[in-house]
């Protein structure tokens, strides 16, 4: 009897000082999606406000999702090296894991905003609107290179099993 894989529900969240950007995707299509964006600013009562939100929208709408994990962005500089706000993100992740007790990955997110002018530049929509939506869109493209990273380090380990069939057999010594 053949058994459906576990599909887990992933939400990304892309900090900001006055927004923070929300996206959604899942283990089956691995689509990164714009979500919604929560305009409290980090600093509102230490996080806490934001934190709670975040958990509310949650359990509103993915209360279903029986496996769900959450990809929180961590600023690098351009280089890769840790950013000022590298440390803000990693407390903030370790935060959201202790309230939520789910499993919570940082992911790089370098270029994440330009990626998001970048596609609703020719959108048509006002400054404004593009404001509302950036976050949101920023955190869509966060998941989805988190995804396609996961994706291409499973198909490397896939790979590496086929080149190399027998590597977890012992193989004589001759002696």
């Amino acid at each position: 009897m053949a058994f459906a894989p576990r599909i887990i529900r992933y939400i990304a969240i892309d900090l900001g000082d006055r927004r923070t950007g929300l996206a959604v995707a899942d283990s089956q299509t691995r689509v990164a999606s714009p979500w919604k964006t929560l305009e409290i600013p980090i600093e509102h009562e230490g996080g806490e406000k934001l934190i709670r939100e975040i958990e509310r929208s949650i359990l509103r709408d993915y209360s279903s999702a029986r496996a769900l994990e959450i990809v929180v962005g961590l600023p690098l500089h351009l280089d890769g090296r840790e950013s000022d706000r590298s440390k803000l993100a990693r407390t903030f992740a370790e935060r959201v894991a202790a309230r939520l007790e789910r499993p919570v990955h940082l992911a790089d997110e370098r270029l994440t905003s330009k990626q998001a002018d970048w596609k609703m530049g020719g959108s048509g929509l006002t400054h404004l609107q593009k404001k509302r939506r950036r976050d949101a869109i920023a955190a869509a493209a966060l998941l989805q290179s988190f995804l396609d990273r996961e994706t291409q380090e499973a198909s490397q380990d896939q790979n590496d099993e086929l080149a190399h069939p027998n590597n977890n057999e012992r193989t004589p010594t001759g002696d």
